[in-house]
């Protein structure tokens, strides 16, 4: 049944219950979009019942919904990043703050948001332009949601990707490097099945897959269609109140093994230079748009040690975090001498030559940015 058919319904619904007028029929919502409508007749004596005052409707609901639909879409919900509290109930009609937009620079509640009397399914939409995000999601599917007028998401897994567990030769790759398989097993690294000299490190976010990005042992990148633009090893600091942000998913790695899980790596590298820009607002920061995905897990953290590589280009990107996430908050990490002419380059490069008690106490020294 199409979105606006719906909520024309459900708004017939409630106006039904906040009048003085008998109810004598009831639209009842098929779980699943079709192109007809059933309308159960439903008896006056029932429809006496109703509350005739709209502030009566919530406990007419209330008393009448099954919970246990409501809180399977409220858990997806809060995987998608959208905030239910108790006063989101079922017939009802909120705006919300969009988790992908984030409400455009004035931060406003552009998400339309609404789960059917039934508590079957929700469905929402944001309503700015430049956003438009829009889905449905079931109580009684395994798939997080399904994008309005796109194909379905939230069913990324590893043998939907051709995903496979890391062989010889790739654990002897990062072995050289000294990671471990403990290390790359916790942070679930695999490898192409059609393709086993590429690595996959997996991006999860509450223990969800949402996306890829697949290395060469030649260094050539790419990530995964419909992966989202989040930071790698995101639930490794859903409870951090200190945190370290790398460059790399190697240097995230690396880091573990020096003792440090409490750290992301930024997917996308960095850039040339420091911009002269002021910065864009939020829907308009294309190259870091991961950090406002993720904006939910950042403001809880009280310090960011910012651990990108030595070189003029990680160094932008220190500069462009600390632009973003507040210098205040940010300290920096300042790779040591490997000899007289150039600085060690980033994490994975001090623990294979110095170690990891080195690249902790390196780490530990950061100093304010």
């Amino acid at each position: 049944m199409p979105i606006l058919e719906h909520q024309f319904l459900c708004r017939l619904l409630t106006r039904c219950l906040s009048s003085e007028l008998p109810l004598t029929s009831r639209a009842s919502v098929s779980p699943r979009p079709s192109s007809s409508l059933t309308v159960p007749p439903i008896s006056v004596s029932h429809a006496n019942n109703v509350p005739s005052s709209p502030d009566n409707v919530g406990k007419f609901v209330e008393n009448n919904l099954d919970m246990p639909r409501v809180d399977i879409l409220k858990q997806k919900m809060q995987l998608l990043g959208i905030d239910l509290d108790n006063s989101c109930l079922p017939g009802q009609y909120q705006n919300l703050f969009c988790p992908k937009c984030k409400g455009g620079q004035l931060e406003e509640r552009s998400l339309s948001f609404h789960i059917i009397p039934d508590g079957e399914f929700a469905m929402w939409r944001c309503f700015r332009t430049s956003c438009g995000w829009a889905g449905q999601a079931f109580a009684d599917d395994k798939e997080l949601y399904r994008r309005v007028g796109q194909k379905s998401y939230g069913t990324m897994t590893e043998e939907s990707l051709g995903l496979e567990p890391l062989g010889a030769k790739l654990i002897a790759y990062f072995k050289e490097r000294l990671i471990s398989e403990k290390t790359l097993s916790r942070n679930a690294v695999m490898q192409m099945s059609d393709n086993k000299n590429v690595i996959a490190f997996t991006y999860k976010r509450n223990g969800l897959l949402v996306g890829c990005k697949y290395r060469t042992m030649e260094k050539r990148f790419w990530q995964g269609k419909g992966t989202d633009k989040i930071l790698y090893g995101l639930d490794d600091i859903s409870d951090a109140a200190e945190i370290i942000i790398v460059e790399g998913e190697i240097d995230k790695l690396s880091l573990e093994e020096a003792g440090f899980r409490n750290c992301v790596s930024v997917p996308g590298g960095a850039p040339s230079k420091v911009s002269s820009k002021d910065l864009p607002p939020i829907e308009k920061d294309a190259g870091y748009q991961y950090l406002w995905n993720c904006k939910e897990y950042l403001n809880k953290v009280d310090r960011i040690i910012l651990a990108t590589d030595s070189d003029p280009p990680g160094q932008a990107l220190a500069e462009e975090l600390a632009r973003r996430l507040g210098r205040e908050r940010c300290w920096q990490v300042h790779w040591p001498k490997e000899d007289e002419q150039s600085l060690f380059k980033d994490a994975n490069d001090v623990l294979k030559c110095v170690g990891a008690d080195a690249l902790k106490r390196i780490v530990e020294n950061a100093e304010p940015y």
